[in-house]
């Protein structure tokens, strides 16, 4: 019942926050963790997530794939603790189950994050706090566990090379990044050169709570908060705090590169891009409203229009901006039969200069920014969606009011901005485009 009731309660939409601002409380723990705080009393539930900078641009070039690895064994058991028993994954997945809360872990590029659930019925949510503090401070890291879920990964890899998609988005991501860790892959070598002591150290060292951000939404005050925060930084505090290296920005682009890959598939794929921009970039929503008429729209979008409505050469095309702390990639993609290729491609190619060269008109624009406006209360209308928002104003050191000015900010959007910051983020005549199937 409990689990029933949790799972209906994370669908309710909040109200009143598409509408009135939404008060986040900062603070620094005496640990050093920055905490961020939105308090939800209306529903008995708590949403938790810590967040570090351990995702996968931490990788040793020799053990790509760690810090996901690192992450799917932190919740296979929990050791020994005093006179707490040891817990298998069995276990503690049951003792997850007897809690009606969940408590996860997961490796982006750029973040390790765990994440805790649970109804805040104070006696429960005592025991979930309790149990998740456990498992940050004593992974049990069982070998055989690793062992087998390695021999998964690295079927489920083998079973990928199959898919053209597979190999199109690596030979993309290798043109565009080149050697920078957002462009690595983890494959079956990498995680051979893995063990179960590699996965120990990387934790310690980046699961650091002078480093770590912890953000909280849901039926909880500042005191309680306070308390949930110091069980978890006491938990991982012996981890210390070991500096880390600066992580190099992604390489612009010096010239185009194309790259051609035969492949015998029914629809080929036509994939075109380059290092786009940071989530610091000052002109973020203008590249953000500008590529929802460009690409992102799905069937309102120019790409959209002209490569598919008017010339029926692909059933989907899109565009789309991957900021992160360094500039990730600007990406359009396409598949096609794989005769038209050359012909999609180079359709794509014009629309794609010629909105660089003249951007949107006035009618896409407000199209564009009455979906986005009207819109905006479906990005933040349950307890999960807002923890997502919070966490990445925290990662990106965006202002505390950044949700209350998004619509805001939207509508300031002008086409001369939107135009001005396509020339100056995007190179068409520097781009990587990579084809793979044609005939």
């Amino acid at each position: 019942m409990l689990q029933k009731a949790l799972a209906l309660l994370a669908l309710v939409i909040v109200p009143g926050w598409a509408q009135a601002a939404i008060p986040i409380q900062h603070w620094t723990h005496a640990s050093g963790a920055r905490v961020y705080l939105v308090e939800s009393p209306s529903i008995p539930m708590l949403d938790v997530q810590i967040d570090v900078d351990g995702g996968s641009r931490r990788d040793p070039a020799a053990q790509v794939g760690l810090a996901s690895v690192t992450a799917d064994l932190l919740t296979a058991g929990v050791a020994a603790q005093g006179t707490a028993p040891a817990l298998d994954e069995n276990q503690l997945a049951e003792a997850w189950a007897d809690l009606g809360a969940s408590f996860g872990a997961s490796a982006s590029g750029e973040r390790f994050s765990l994440s805790l659930r649970s109804l805040t019925q104070p006696d429960l949510l005592q025991r979930a706090v309790a149990l998740a503090a456990r498992q940050l401070a004593a992974p049990a890291w069982p070998d055989a566990v690793w062992q087998r879920d390695r021999a998964r990964m690295v079927a489920a890899w083998q079973e990928a090379q199959t898919r053209p998609a597979t190999h199109a988005g690596r030979a993309f991501a290798q043109a565009v990044y080149g050697d920078h860790p957002y462009g690595r892959e983890a494959t079956p070598p990498t995680w051979a050169a893995i063990d179960t002591a590699a996965m120990q150290a990387f934790y310690r060292r980046h699961v650091a709570a002078c480093r770590t951000q912890v953000v909280l939404v849901g039926a909880v005050d500042r005191a309680g908060a306070e308390r949930i925060v110091g069980q978890f930084m006491a938990a991982i505090a012996p981890h210390g705090c070991e500096a880390l290296p600066v992580v190099p920005d992604v390489p612009k682009l010096t010239a185009a590169v194309e790259k051609r890959i035969p492949f015998d598939a029914a629809q080929a794929q036509v994939l075109v891009g380059q290092p786009g921009m940071a989530r610091n970039d000052p002109d973020f929503f203008p590249l953000f409203v500008g590529n929802y008429i460009l690409g992102g729209g799905g069937f309102v979008s120019r790409l959209t229009t002209e490569v598919r409505e008017k010339r029926g050469l692909s059933y989907s095309v899109y565009s789309y901006f991957a900021p992160g702390l360094q500039a990730g990639a600007f990406q359009l993609g396409l598949t096609t039969r794989p005769d038209q290729a050359d012909q999609a491609l180079a359709v794509a190619r014009e629309v794609v200069q010629r909105f660089v060269a003249d951007g949107p008109t006035e009618a896409e624009l407000q199209a564009a920014k009455d979906f986005l406006v009207n819109g905006f209360a479906l990005r933040i209308d349950s307890n999960r969606k807002l923890l997502d928002n919070v966490a990445n104003i925290a990662w990106y050191g965006l202002p505390l009011d950044y949700l209350d000015g998004w619509t805001g900010q939207v509508q300031r959007v002008g086409t001369a901005d939107i135009r001005r910051a396509f020339q100056r983020v995007l190179q068409p005549e520097r781009m990587v485009t990579l084809v793979l199937g044609a005939r």
